[in-house]
């Protein structure tokens, strides 16, 4: 794949992991912003910015400050720069709806 020319690749949980953790802290991205158990395979194209995180299987992660289940597929992609990823692919987010009890029950 053209995306991934000239990457540095890290394979294996403890690899991958230092350099996922490595790749969010240069870009001042919060560290439970990513999938980072069982990490297969973590890349980076420093000319580009392009990054993924290849994990053995699918993971389900709720934000409860944010109500939202996140799901990340096996492999999660996307262009890396200070405080944000561009195109990202491979995350699916879930609104979770908290309707508190008597609020609305007038109507």
């Amino acid at each position: 794949m053209a995306e991934k020319e000239g990457a540095i690749v890290k394979k294996g949980q403890e690899e991958g992991l230092k350099m996922a953790i490595s790749l969010l802290q240069k870009f001042e991205l919060p560290l439970g912003l990513l999938p980072l158990a069982n990490v297969v395979e973590v890349g980076y194209v420093e000319s580009t910015g392009y990054m993924w995180i290849a994990q053995q299987k699918k993971v389900e992660h709720r934000f409860k400050i944010i109500s939202k289940l996140v799901s990340y597929d096996t492999e999660v992609k996307g262009y890396i720069e200070k405080g944000k990823i561009k195109k990202l692919k491979g995350v699916k987010a879930k609104e979770l709806m908290l309707w508190p009890p008597g609020v609305g029950d007038h109507c």
